[in-house]
């Protein structure tokens, strides 16, 4: 049952360990972190009795951590996670999913590196992470699939250094600066770029994304920027976003050990110009050197009210009061118990639908579906 409060747990799935939860309909969709897990359907009809009732298999070497799914299209990820088979291919799966208990693929999406990390869908757009011959690390990419038989590139960006091929030359190293995460809101993608920071795009012609503006905060801090969300409602009149770092692979171990990573509040009301105004972190985590995935991992993708929950690694969820950006505040948290095997929680995604029930999926094994109370 774990430590809770302001949380009750609604049920437990023993399931294998997962990179990402999300849920349409009936249905929570997972996508594992390991092989020959790939993609687990999850009947939650009745939430407190969920079910599998569809599972798709992936070869050792490869892993489909993430899935997406919108207008009976359910997308997932291929990527490098180890050697995959010979001749195998890395990049994007599309299933037709108007049946979910039996997902039928109908494409496939390729590219090179290492594939596809994060990703979100919109049922047209597919706005990818992609790694592409002749950059280093990963890009920005819109793919339209209107045919959702015949993915088609609308357009891409990179930051500048990363076209090696085109003759720049990265002023950082290796794959430092890399785009992880973009997410849309209107004719605005909010890109988080690892140790590149935050990057704001505009959209508004998909075939020429153009920069906004960016503001990156390692250095100082360690941790690679993980997530950028805009937050939808304004506050006191203005605009925001919230900025999530990761609590793994530091910029320098020697900077700031004694923080681990956390959620920042920027100010976009000038968007040319983001402003971070307040930051979160975990109560018990404050001025302590804890080892890795014990600090923050990542929010709800989709923020429409001023309570956002949030997977924080070992210190399981948090549920977040951002109603004063200058000052966010945790209102609830729910620390599952260690999974079989497991000598603590890691808790790797949440995601809450739109009966208010959060669904928070474990790394190493479990999905607990909890509400608050």
């Amino acid at each position: 049952m774990g430590v809770s409060e302001g949380v009750r747990e609604v049920a437990w799935l023993d399931c294998a360990g997962g990179g990402q939860v999300v849920v349409d309909g009936s249905h929570a969709f997972i996508g594992h972190m390991d092989a020959p897990h790939g993609t687990s359907v999850v009947d939650v009809a009745d939430p407190r009795h969920p079910r599998i009732v569809a599972e798709i298999d992936i070869p050792a070497g490869l892993h489909s951590h993430k899935v997406r799914v919108a207008n009976e299209v359910m997308v997932v990820n291929r990527e490098r996670h180890g050697e995959p088979p010979p001749g195998d291919y890395v990049g994007l799966r599309v299933f037709d999913a108007g049946n979910p208990r039996a997902p039928r693929e109908i494409a496939r999406w390729t590219c090179g590196g290492m594939g596809v990390h994060r990703f979100t869908f919109d049922g047209r757009y597919a706005y990818i992470s992609p790694e592409l011959d002749g950059y280093v690390g990963n890009i920005v990419m819109i793919l339209d699939l209107a045919d959702p038989t015949r993915p088609q590139e609308v357009g891409r960006w990179w930051m500048p250094g990363q076209h090696i091929a085109g003759g720049e030359t990265p002023s950082w190293q290796g794959r430092a600066h890399r785009c992880h995460h973009p997410i849309r809101r209107g004719d605005r993608l909010y890109v988080s770029y690892w140790h590149g920071g935050a990057v704001i795009l505009d959209i508004s012609d998909m075939s020429r994304p153009h920069l906004v503006s960016s503001i990156d905060t390692s250095p100082p801090y360690a941790w690679p920027t993980h997530s950028v969300v805009p937050v939808g409602p304004s506050i006191a009149g203005q605009r925001w976003m919230l900025v999530a770092d990761e609590h793994v692979a530091p910029l320098d171990p020697g900077l700031s050990p004694e923080m681990p990573s956390f959620i920042w509040m920027m100010n976009i009301t000038e968007e040319t110009r983001p402003i971070p105004v307040g930051s979160f972190q975990v109560p018990d985590l404050v001025g302590k050197r804890n080892r890795l995935m014990t600090g923050c991992h990542q929010p709800i993708e989709t923020i429409e009210d001023t309570e956002v929950a949030a997977a924080w690694f070992a210190s399981g969820l948090r549920v977040i009061d951002i109603a004063n950006p200058h000052s966010p505040r945790q209102v609830a948290y729910h620390v599952p118990d260690p999974p079989p095997g497991a000598d603590r929680p890691l808790s790797n995604d949440v995601f809450v639908d739109g009966n208010g029930l959060i669904y928070l999926i474990d790394r190493n094994r479990g999905l607990s579906i909890l509400e608050r109370t």
